[in-house]
């Protein structure tokens, strides 16, 4: 379905220096999704952003808003609040982990299991790089039920931002970084995984949509078409890299309460990443979208 070469590009000089500055801490932890979604809105084709607002207009739960922004945080609330055991299905689907010290991606998706249909119903043991694929399928295809077609979409939204957070693509035996603790001068004690799904965003702006604006405006027309192929395997593989490299690569030694400091250039170097994954995570959902329901699939 995609082509599978990976390039990468860099957040401009002058916007990287916006990121030295520290900002409060917000009241959600949802705006990474909400960022994601908002810098792929920017990039669908208008065909597709009518098509991807009707299907969204058409959603029945009230779990969130209809907007694209809030229905990229469904996934977890699904999940969150427990309905039709949502929790025990799909919790594996967020992440896949890669293990630092022995990266098998096979074994990480628990070696390609077929899909259920729906793909919304299984299997319990699965992993995101599969379930993109799977509901992007599903979103592409005129056949799918019409209800179904909506999760598919609810489901993407969500995962393909789950896939750029490096620590849902990497384990260093500590569950993607929730067993390892951090603290920062400025902020609050808590685990790795959570410093780098919720504190490095947050430091990028006040609310999701000033941080998307921001970063839409510093995405090269260049940085869409490189970014703009690959497969969800690819994209895995270099999120991992960057776990790899920085999000443990760069981690001091821990003192003698297994507590990690980070420093300030960690905390820089963090947020920098977090700049550069958001926007790809948004480019690559919009490339998803436009590939699924673009007119040739019509």
């Amino acid at each position: 379905m995609w082509k599978s070469t990976i390039c990468s590009g860099t957040i401009l000089g002058a916007f990287a220096l916006t990121l030295m500055a520290p900002h409060p801490a917000l009241a959600w932890g949802n705006e990474g999704h909400e960022v994601v979604a908002l810098i792929a809105q920017a990039h669908l084709d208008p065909p597709v952003k009518k098509r991807v607002s009707a299907l969204l207009a058409a959603d029945t739960s009230d779990l969130t808003a209809h907007d694209i922004a809030s229905e990229a945080t469904w996934a977890d609330e699904y999940r969150n609040r427990n309905i039709d055991n949502s929790r025990a299905l799909t919790s594996n689907w967020h992440f896949v982990d890669i293990e630092i010290d022995g990266p098998n991606i096979d074994q990480a998706c628990f070696g390609h299991p077929e899909p259920d249909h729906p793909a919304s119903t299984g299997p319990a043991k699965d992993c995101v790089v599969d379930k993109i694929q799977k509901f992007a399928d599903e979103l592409a295809n005129p056949d799918t039920d019409p209800e179904e077609q909506v999760v598919a979409l609810k489901f993407l939204l969500h995962f393909v931002g789950d896939l750029h957070q490096p620590l849902h693509a990497a384990d260093d035996h500590d569950r993607g970084g929730n067993d390892k603790k951090v603290s920062a001068a400025g902020q609050a004690s808590g685990n790795l995984h959570h410093y780098w799904d919720d504190v490095f965003v947050q430091r990028l702006g006040p609310n999701a949509k000033s941080i998307a604006s921001d970063l839409i405006g510093h995405i090269s027309d260049d940085q869409v078409r490189q970014w703009s192929q690959g497969t969800a395997s690819d994209w895995a593989m270099e999120s991992f890299k960057v776990a790899k490299d920085d999000a443990y690569g760069q981690l001091p030694e821990p003192n003698s309460k297994h507590v990690y400091r980070l420093s300030d250039d960690y905390i820089a170097m963090a947020t920098q990443d977090t700049a550069m994954q958001l926007s790809k995570g948004g480019v690559r959902l919009a490339f998803v979208l436009n590939q699924a329901l673009g007119q040739k699939n019509r």
